[in-house]
């Protein structure tokens, strides 16, 4: 069968779902899992009916989806409403449900996506947003994990640094996206902090904390962006940026530094800023430093060369943005920002109508059309 006539029906196939009852995200999930299943058993099996081959094991899909998502809301109300027995402490069914999902036949990677989508709610789409990743290369790696997890016995929780890293995920959808998973994160992040003595768990719940303490700053009416340097501070909540400061420090003066306990000691600094000009970002890019060396991470690079821009001026920080992978999301937008504050207008337009262009969000791409605009109006 091939593959282009697939990707035509996909449209079709999502709208008999939604016409059915499904959520479009649930539809295009169940799509992807059936076009998976047709790239293996069409090549030598096709069907007469194509579409409606895809529409019925699609259908099959979504509904299955839906019982899972229904039995594990069940279970998760089933330990609430069940009194304790005896001195034994409550435990919360989804944390154990994140460890099982990073089971140890599974890679990290796979782990993670599995967890993001079983268990945090996440869509395809948003996952494979986050690891920078086409979507269909995401449903297969999810899919591939929902086999090789078929039939193993869930009776070894997984690796705590993959937990770890599903709830640092889920918080930035949470936190950024359309789904209200932050709060959540926090819970879950705050019941591990306490069952543990790890200083990279103290590290992450600090960095949920201070960035959860802007949430309100972040959007104005009907859901325009702000972004940090324009944010009303008075509306930072100083009770969350307190106590994510105090749990840091303490994970810090450990002295087994991770990537989160950077992260965190990044986010305190723009916290204890009065505004973006009385930023200390020169200790900011040395934790930028450090964060490089723990993880290596593209964007960390893209994240630093703004914070040297600020630091040393926008011509270091263009500088700096010669290292960076010019296909990276955001590339554009940052370039945008530091072309702007070394005066060339003219590009900085351009490249803010090309950020928005590859915007992932309605949000995003509303705020950098309006920049682009602002700064056509400037030259």
């Amino acid at each position: 069968m091939n593959e282009s006539l697939l990707r035509e029906l996909v449209p079709a196939v999502i709208g008999v779902l939604v016409r059915r009852g499904a959520d479009f995200a649930s539809a295009e999930d169940a799509v992807q899992e059936a076009l998976i299943r047709a790239l293996e058993s069409w090549a030598d099996d096709p069907p007469r009916d194509a579409k409606g081959w895809l529409v019925a094991v699609a259908w099959r899909k979504f509904l299955d989806a839906a019982r899972a998502e229904t039995s594990r809301r069940g279970r998760e109300l089933a330990v609430e409403v069940e009194p304790p027995s005896g001195s034994v402490a409550g435990v919360d069914e989804s944390l154990w449900l994140y460890f099982l999902c990073a089971h140890p036949s599974l890679s990290p990677s796979s782990a993670v996506a599995l967890t993001l989508r079983a268990v945090g709610g996440l869509t395809t789409r948003q996952i494979a947003t986050a690891y920078l990743v086409p979507e269909s290369t995401m449903a297969q790696r999810i899919s591939r994990a929902k086999r090789r997890l078929a039939g193993v016995p869930l009776d070894r929780p997984g690796d705590p640094a993959t937990v770890l890293r599903v709830l640092y995920l889920v918080f930035n959808e949470g936190y950024s996206g359309d789904l209200d998973l932050a709060a959540e994160a926090i819970r879950l992040t705050r019941q591990l902090a306490a069952a543990t003595d790890e200083p990279e768990v103290a590290g992450l719940l600090a960095l949920m904390l201070l960035h959860h303490a802007r949430r309100a700053s972040r959007t104005g009416p009907g859901g325009r962006l702000i972004p940090l340097a324009e944010q009303d501070r008075s509306r930072w909540d100083t009770r969350l940026i307190t106590e994510g400061v105090m749990i840091l420090q303490a994970a810090l003066a450990r002295d087994r530094l991770g990537e989160y306990q950077a992260q965190a000691a990044i986010a305190a600094l723009h916290a204890d800023a009065p505004s973006t000009a009385e930023t200390d970002w020169v200790q900011i890019v040395e934790w930028y430093d450090e964060l490089l060396q723990l993880t290596g991470s593209p964007v960390v690079r893209l994240n630093r060369a703004v914070a040297v821009g600020e630091a040393d001026g926008p011509q270091a920080g263009l500088a700096e943005l010669q290292k960076v992978d010019p296909g990276l999301p955001r590339y554009a937008a940052v370039r945008a920002y530091l072309l702007e504050r070394a005066g060339d207008l003219e590009r900085a337009a351009e490249l803010y109508v090309e950020a928005a262009d590859a915007a992932t969000s309605v949000a995003e791409r509303a705020h950098l059309t309006r920049e682009a605009a602002r700064v056509r109006e400037m030259r």
